[in-house]
């Protein structure tokens, strides 16, 4: 099903939520506790050679040899973000397609260009899992996310590239990959599959945000015409030297380390969460979130935030509403102290049951 209405705010991010305020943050998916204090030592040692302009080939060829790819496929961006607006602007796209729920900045971009989107809506009854045939045949743009923010669904790779074909670009965001363990159902590095594009940040698992700094993975053709679109010098040196540490072998270890115990830190929030009569979540959550309904959604996040908590509110998401939560994946301790004011904002909201 896709429809062309809109009524909500793509340019809501969970920042918002946390901006101003000392909350315990389970609005934001950037890793706790980062970046480690050797990825800020790299960093730091980069800003001796800011007199000079940022040389990108280094760091290009790591990200490449990460992926075993060459280094025509690879493209340094300002994030991810600034690659959604790359492709919203530099490709010939007359009608793309935005699977939904998801992050809504790839949409926002393309409308932003002047391009009609249309939308494929996930339901909650299929458990937001993507059905191929549900995707326009006429798109020559599609766009899903992998896992999917905030629905933290993780669709099988084959699923994804049954949507290639030629003259269409298949873009699939892949941000929160790496705190998937073993990144299974991954596409990046895949050179067979007709139009792919992938996306990839780096500033989630390393807490890199402010750095900003992503990469997109391509065919050289469309390398090319994003690098044109793109301005001089896009990438600043301190991301550069981000980018060649975090594609380490250590720091690949360090992530991979880090997603087993994101994965076993979500089953402790699941867990917690299927206590509460109240709250239904997505229990086939892959990603370093988790999202949940609860009636009252809205009233429940404002206690939330009396109580000293910041979840991400859900209905800016097409396909979603006002009863819809998204909550980062912390450690135990700080889920536990959540799970207890969550009992409380229930209550305060005038939605809990007897237990």
């Amino acid at each position: 099903m896709y429809t062309h209405t809109d009524t909500h705010d793509l340019r809501h991010h969970g920042d918002a939520e946390v901006r101003d305020e000392k909350l315990t943050d389970l609005a934001v998916n950037v890793r706790a506790d980062t970046p480690p204090a050797w990825l800020r030592e790299r960093i730091a040692d980069s800003l001796s050679g800011l007199a000079a302009y940022p040389d990108g080939r280094a760091a290009r060829a790591a990200v490449a040899a990460r992926h075993g790819l060459p280094a025509e496929r690879v493209l340094l961006t300002a994030g991810a973000a600034e690659a959604f607006v790359l492709l919203a602007r530099a490709l010939p796209v007359r009608s793309p397609v935005v699977v939904h729920p998801q992050f809504t900045e790839p949409e926002a971009a393309l409308r932003d260009a002047g391009h009609e989107v249309r939308r494929v809506l996930l339901r909650e009854e299929d458990g937001f899992r993507l059905d191929p045939a549900a995707v326009p045949r006429d798109a020559d743009l599609v766009v899903v996310g992998n896992p999917t923010n905030p629905t933290s669904v993780l669709h099988p790779a084959g699923t994804l590239a049954r949507l290639a074909r030629p003259g269409r670009i298949l873009v699939v965001d892949e941000a929160f990959m790496d705190a998937v363990p073993g990144e299974r159902e991954a596409l990046a590095g895949r050179t067979d599959v007709p139009g792919l594009v992938v996306l990839r940040s780096l500033t989630k698992t390393w807490g890199l945000a402010g750095l900003r700094i992503g990469y997109v993975l391509a065919g050289p053709e469309t390398v090319a015409a994003l690098e044109r679109a793109q301005p001089l010098w896009p990438v600043s040196t301190p991301a550069l030297a981000a980018a060649e540490a975090c594609v380490s072998r250590a720091a690949l270890a360090e992530a991979e380390a880090a997603a087993h115990r994101i994965a076993a830190d979500r089953a402790h929030l699941l867990a917690g969460l299927a206590e509460f009569d109240e709250v239904r979540a997505v229990t086939k959550a892959q990603g370093p979130f988790v999202l949940v309904r609860i009636d009252r959604a809205d009233a429940v996040r404002d206690r939330l935030r009396s109580l000293g908590f910041a979840a991400r509110r859900g209905d800016t998401f097409p396909g979603l509403g006002p009863e819809w939560l998204r909550l980062a994946v912390r450690d135990r301790t700080t889920t536990n102290r959540f799970l207890q004011a969550l009992d409380q904002a229930l209550v305060m909201a005038g939605c809990a049951k007897e237990r």
